[in-house]
């Protein structure tokens, strides 16, 4: 996918031979995409991510994928607590405030495929901040439209059967075990039911009960 190198300095290798296998979607939460380059690159930040797409649609390549971008932190996405070293990582220009535009959301869906074709990444594999930091971090936040990477194949999405228990099923598809029943049901709306409120309730137990049967992290095997 075409776009403007602008390199990074915020980077090291993969450790332990490990290969990307996660993609993490990120909110800028600064004023301007211009903003938010400047220090995704200045060596004092030590923040980066591979890739930057701002508001019109124009892709920023900051980190070689094949190198270790400094996105994610602290966190874990089902075994993995070395996100960085297993993951992509897309800065989307936002203030987590206002919608995700139009130009932006397909410049992303475009980047998506070719990483995803790239390194064999099925779409359970893309995930927000919000969900491998649950209570740190709040990006891609509720303002985001994962329904619509979901009709794609770029994501996931899920649909209610059965209530199952929540708790449990979160750790199957994914989020931390010693994440808090109360927390997991902040994060887990956030991405699936982002105008819901009160207390949990057989919605919830059911969406997370399918997601779990269909995309077990377990069932993901790595090379």
């Amino acid at each position: 996918m075409p776009g403007l190198t602008h390199p990074s300095p915020n980077f090291g290798p993969r450790r332990d031979g490990a290969r990307p296998d996660l993609i993490v979607l990120h909110y800028t939460a600064m004023t301007s995409a211009r903003a938010a380059l400047e220090r995704l690159c200045d060596p004092l930040s030590e923040v980066s991510a591979h890739y930057l797409i701002d508001e019109r649609g124009a892709l920023a390549s900051l980190v070689d994928e094949a190198e270790r971008a400094w996105h994610a932190g602290a966190g874990a996405w089902g075994p993995v607590s070395d996100v960085n070293s297993r993951s992509i990582g897309i800065e989307l220009a936002n203030t987590g405030a206002h919608p995700f535009p139009q130009p932006q959301m397909a410049a992303l869906e475009r980047l998506l495929a070719d990483v995803m074709g790239r390194w064999a990444i099925p779409p359970e594999r893309v995930i927000g901040h919000s969900d491998m930091a649950p209570g740190r971090k709040g990006d891609p936040g509720a303002r985001f439209d994962w329904r619509r990477l979901a009709r794609t194949g770029l994501s996931v999405w899920p649909i209610a059967g059965m209530p199952g228990d929540f708790a449990q099923d979160a750790r199957v598809f994914g989020y931390a075990a010693d994440v808090p029943l109360d927390l997991l049901l902040q994060v887990f709306r956030l991405r699936f039911r982002p105008w819901a409120e009160g207390p949990l309730d057989d919605t919830d137990r059911a969406l997370m009960a399918d997601l779990a049967a269909r995309y077990p992290v377990a069932g993901y095997l790595t090379v």
